[in-house]
């Protein structure tokens, strides 16, 4: 079987996943409500998450996904999904993005949890929580870090006691995305604790259970993307548990591989000036004589930044086939996640050098909607070395279980 080197991707591609992927943005492109294809629309739509938008055209185009089964496209069909292998899971997410659309039920439920409820879940669970997950009609937020318990995380302290048919449970979580919205909550709660990573455990609790106070954190840009989650004399019931008691840490660990993994389709990263870096670099700084940069120092820099993009898609590619053979996420998204939070900030910096004056815009006075755009996301990606775990902590990671290196080295 001859391989073919995919337009969407520098890594030789079997020839039934390039016509999948010509599947896919044909379907796409016919199905796409043409009135959500406005960048006014767009952005609508990222703003308002971790919720979804009202209107007819977006519900349209949530309904036709989800039937369709690609708004979880690796789950069985059974839970909703339509039952694609990595490869084509993976071709659908960034077919989205890259066609100009979106998943439309995207969120910390189909990347995060849905992912870790297949492997981890036992039935019960996977049947009340797929569904809802895979239709976008229950949302999902994450209950991991505390005023005390952020990067060093398995110190955490929210308590669940042991009350016979229940958990009772007490604590506060904090930076806790989307709380303000979701309709539940999977939380790491300390079961154990005479024992640090194994008396931690995974429960899920819904957010309307009396005794939860969610409390918004208020930004510098006036929104409240995080709130503060206070837990009091919260009942959980016994079923709720994911996995064994104290086994948390291990089922904690693998879903944070599932969200660095989820990274790749994220359209946060994709902000401003999507266009590549050479092309907008041109257009502002201008060519010479040979039709290159003009600024021979951008130049060089721009093609260090294209070469390290292309090194990391071949790292990906790379993932996938171990994804392939069963190996799943590893300690080397812990690389990748590194690798793409410092190529997307160089992306970033270098614009806002290219664009000089036109890239330091913040309202409408003479900018460009994209310029303005391109400014934002330049301040918003500096957080990308820092959600999903700082860029240190996948540092650790990197040391300890790939190179083999112990606390005191």
């Amino acid at each position: 079987m001859t391989a073919h080197t995919s337009a969407h991707a520098s890594v030789p591609v079997a020839p039934e996943l390039v016509e999948f992927r010509r599947e896919v943005d044909a379907w796409i492109n016919e199905n796409f409500p043409a009135e959500l294809r406005t960048e006014e629309k767009q952005e609508e739509f990222y703003q308002y998450l971790p919720r979804y938008p009202d209107g007819e055209d977006f519900q349209l185009w949530k309904q036709r996904v989800v039937d369709k089964g690609w708004g979880t496209p690796g789950y069985p069909a059974e839970y909703g999904g339509a039952g694609l292998s990595t490869e084509q899971t993976r071709i659908v997410l960034k077919a989205f993005v890259e066609n100009g659309a979106y998943n439309p039920v995207q969120g910390m439920g189909t990347s995060m949890l849905g992912p870790t409820l297949l492997e981890y879940g036992n039935d019960a669970q996977k049947a009340q929580h797929l569904s809802g997950i895979a239709h976008g009609t229950v949302l999902w937020c994450q209950g991991y870090s505390e005023p005390g318990s952020g990067s060093d995380l398995a110190s955490l302290q929210t308590k669940a006691e042991d009350k016979g048919d229940h958990y009772l449970v007490n604590g506060q979580k904090i930076w806790t995305s989307g709380s303000l919205w979701a309709d539940w909550i999977f939380c790491l709660v300390r079961t154990d604790p005479t024992t640090k990573h194994d008396g931690i455990s995974f429960l899920l609790i819904d957010m309307k259970t009396p005794g939860i106070e969610v409390r918004p954190i208020q930004i510098i840009s006036g929104q409240s993307p995080f709130s503060e989650v206070f837990f009091t004399d919260v009942v959980v019931p016994k079923e709720n548990l994911v996995g064994e008691l104290n086994k948390g840490w291990t089922i904690a660990k693998r879903l944070l591989q599932f969200e660095r993994d989820a990274t790749t389709n994220n359209r946060r990263q994709l902000a401003g000036d999507t266009r590549p870096v050479g092309e907008i670099a041109k257009e502002y700084v201008g060519v010479d004589e040979q039709g290159r940069i003009a600024d021979p120092d951008i130049r060089a820099r721009v093609v260090k930044h294209m070469m390290n993009f292309e090194a990391l898609k071949l790292m990906q590619g790379r993932m996938l086939e171990a994804t392939k053979a069963g190996q799943g996420p590893d300690a080397s998204t812990s690389v990748v996640k590194n690798a793409r939070a410092q190529i997307q900030q160089e992306r970033e910096e270098l614009l806002i050098e290219i664009m000089g004056f036109n890239g330091l815009g913040w309202e409408d006075n003479g900018f460009s909607q994209t310029e303005l755009e391109t400014t934002r996301a330049f301040l918003s990606n500096k957080a990308m070395s820092i959600f999903s775990g700082t860029h240190e902590i996948q540092n650790n990671i990197i040391a300890k279980r790939m190179l083999g290196l112990l606390d005191h080295q």
